[in-house]
């Protein structure tokens, strides 16, 4: 299966409300990943979400979209093309202010407003139309940088897809809150053992290395290679870089020899095509809006004078046959078209087609092989690799070149500087390139120090993920455990103990003298929250505090009890009934807690790299608020269990049965009662929140300011 089916079941499991049946996957112990770098390095930073819809109006993206193009680069807003970052300038922020009619833009009622404006300039300042993304049937789709290829139902995070849309003028979808996520760094080091192959790993042994515990182990090719890899030439400009790489082009396809060019967008694919147009070369273009001929085109590419120009989609770990497929020539002649054939004709035309591929391969290796045009060099060595490896596979001959200019992206953000000056001092003319080994080596050293900035990414991101993750594995582990138990009545008896102790700690707390106790919050907390009425307190008043924790949780069991006992012989309700309904409320809770903490975590992720300007370590800080966040969570899923197993009421003339395939929570009808109460603080049973602390909710307010007001 794909990387992300194997992923997306494993959260997809982790959602399934009825039985652990419904689960598909088994205990992750061995995998095996082909072209394991683009999936464990280039989609690392990729994390994979399920997530539901919310009710968020999407008017507001289009009213700032509005007020963009009167924003000035430099003068309102600066942009770190590096880092894919903008940032406001006062001046910006005076002018924003006055077009959405603010008086303070960092006011906190405002702060969404920042959010969005920041959003909506990266979508105009940093995605390209036809190279980031793609317009297609109303919607806007990704495509994916790596591979040239879109990727529908794939959406940016954090506002951005909407801001993209926005610019577009296309329709907004509502943006999701996430229900389930994991990385693929995270979802493949769970497997107990791993491996891979891929032909271009060895750039990043060092990676494998740190963050996966694998060694990369390089095989000798089964030939001899003997590809001819040409030192790469530089042009002054983008356009004269593209004149000279048409001219190219015409000179192999006048020689008959096969080319394959790679182009780093859509926009770049479509710019060539229209060069060779005009020199009257016959090509195929093969990008993210054609890509359903991908198989059909790259089977063949190496025909004789064919011209194909691709994204980096080129046919990854696909052998290109010189002189063409005959099987696939055959389909497009006859297949294809609907003809009918007999066997013998077919035979018969099938080798027609062979012979005739033989020959021109015979033509074709005379003339070279296939030949590779590189049009840019990519962020990272094992892309532009990727793309050589085309040719000369199985020791057929081949060759290759990249041409460049002082215009491209690489160049221009991380080698401008040195490759300049390096042009200087050889004597650079216009339309005139320089080809020399100090500029491609010039030019790897910058690949080699971006490909070290997003290895810093990387793995600065999976620190921060690592939090998550030790949480994800608890949630999940304890979600499993009640998905496959029949009972957990059992644990709804420990959850009312540590709620019990949990309310004498917060009403009676140890460090105050007995009179100072709030034994009525205790009595109106209880009742509340459970509905209980039987506790005096006059009673409560003559327990010391130790006898209060035992007599507390052995009251609450026993009205839990007693209100089984009557659902069961009063109301008709089997025990597997109550079993089920127990289940059920606790998975409800576990999902919806778990969804609202995702959020959270999100939140406190956004903001917590400001901790760093008060001297204070941002992941340490995250690891700590996270803690308290996950302790709050799960206190507040034991509390709303039970308060939702104390309140619930079976609706008469409706016995459901439990043999039946049970509904989903949120079709489950659960009656609270009477109207509910007012919202009481988290019992914890774990050491207590101080005043100054973060409140556990997740709100970022301290605790005396929020739920402990």
């Amino acid at each position: 299966g794909t990387n992300n089916e194997f992923g997306f079941d494993y959260l997809r499991d982790n959602l399934v409300v009825t039985n652990a049946e419904q689960g598909v996957q088994r205990e992750p112990n061995y995998a095996i990943v082909d072209e394991v770098d683009s999936i464990l390095i280039d989609e690392a930073r990729t994390p994979l979400i399920i997530s539901g819809p919310t009710e968020q109006s999407t008017d507001l993206y289009y009213q700032i979209d509005h007020i963009i193009p009167k924003l000035t680069r430099e003068e309102d807003f600066t942009i770190e093309e590096k880092t894919k970052t903008v940032s406001l300038t006062d001046e910006g922020n005076v002018k924003v202010e006055k077009l959405l009619g603010v008086d303070n833009l960092y006011d906190l009622k405002h702060l969404n407003l920042v959010h969005h404006v920041v959003k909506a300039l990266q979508a105009h300042a940093l995605y390209k139309r036809d190279v980031e993304y793609v317009v297609k049937d109303g919607e806007v789709v990704i495509v994916d940088e790596f591979t040239g290829r879109m990727m529908p139902g794939r959406r940016w995070s954090d506002g951005l897809h909407q801001a993209v849309e926005a610019k577009e003028g296309v329709k907004i979808a509502n943006e999701n809150q996430t229900l389930a996520s994991v990385t693929f760094q995270n979802y493949f080091r769970m497997y107990k053992k791993l491996g891979g192959m891929t032909g271009t790993a060895d750039t990043e042994a060092a990676e494998f290395a740190k963050i996966y515990n694998l060694e990369v182990n390089v095989i000798p090719t089964n030939r001899s290679m003997i590809r001819i890899d040409h030192p790469d030439v530089v042009y002054r400009t983008e356009k004269e870089k593209f004149e000279a790489i048409a001219d190219d082009i015409k000179e192999h396809y006048e020689e008959g020899q096969p080319v394959l060019i790679g182009t780093i967008s859509i926009e770049k694919s479509e710019r060539l095509s229209a060069l060779l147009k005009q020199r009257g070369v016959k090509h195929n273009v093969l990008n993210a809006k054609f890509h359903e001929k991908e198989a059909e085109i790259i089977a063949q590419a190496g025909q004789k004078s064919a011209i194909t120009i691709a994204t980096n989609m080129a046919g990854r770990g696909t052998d290109i046959l010189l002189g063409g497929s005959a099987e696939a020539l055959f389909k497009q002649q006859f297949i294809y078209k609907g003809e009918e054939l007999s066997e013998e004709e077919q035979a018969k035309a099938f080798e027609t087609i062979r012979v005739a591929c033989e020959a021109d391969k015979v033509e074709v290796l005379a003339a070279g092989g296939l030949h590779i045009v590189g049009t840019e060099r990519h962020e990272s060595r094992r892309i532009d690799n990727q793309l050589r490896g085309r040719a000369g596979r199985q020791g057929d001959p081949g060759s290759s070149r990249f041409f460049l200019s002082l215009e491209d992206d690489l160049l221009r953000i991380f080698a401008s500087e040195r490759v300049s000056n390096l042009m200087l001092k050889l004597g650079m003319e216009e339309g005139i390139p320089i080809e020399h080994r100090m500029v491609t080596k010039s030019i790897e050293n910058a690949q080699k120090k971006v490909e070290g900035h997003n290895f810093e990414i990387r793995k600065h991101l999976l620190e921060y993920d690592d939090v998550m993750n030790k949480q994800r594995e608890v949630i999940y582990k304890h979600r499993q455990s009640v998905l496959k138990a029949t009972d957990v009545s059992e644990e709804v008896m420990d959850m009312l103990d540590g709620i019990g102790e949990g309310l004498v700690e917060t009403y009676c707390p140890e460090e105050q003298y007995s009179e100072e106790w709030d034994f009525a919050g205790l009595v109106e907390s209880v009742h509340g929250q459970f509905g209980i009425e039987t506790f005096k307190i006059d009673d409560l008043k003559e327990l010391g505090r130790d006898a209060l924790k035992e007599d507390l949780p052995a009251k609450l069991k026993q009205a839990y009890r007693d209100k089984v006992h009557s659902l069961v012989h009063e109301h008709g309700a089997s025990e597997e009934l109550i079993h089920y309904i127990e289940r059920t409320i606790l998975l409800q809770m576990i999902d919806q807690h778990w969804k609202d903490h995702l959020w959270g975590m999100d939140q406190l992720k956004d903001g917590i790299g400001l901790r760093g300007y008060g001297q204070k370590d941002p992941l340490a800080e995250y690891k700590r608020e996270g803690y308290d966040m996950f302790a709050g969570m799960m206190e507040r899923i034991k509390g709303d269990t039970l308060e939702r197993l104390f309140k619930f009421q079976l609706v008469r003339g409706e016995r459901p049965e439990a043999e039946v395939e049970a509904p989903r929570p949120q079709q489950m009808s659960l009656n609270r009662g009477e109207a509910a109460a007012p919202k009481q603080p988290v019992h914890r049973t774990e050491e207590k929140v101080g005043r100054n602390d973060p409140c556990p909710c997740g709100s970022s307010k301290k605790y005396k300011k929020c739920h402990g007001a």
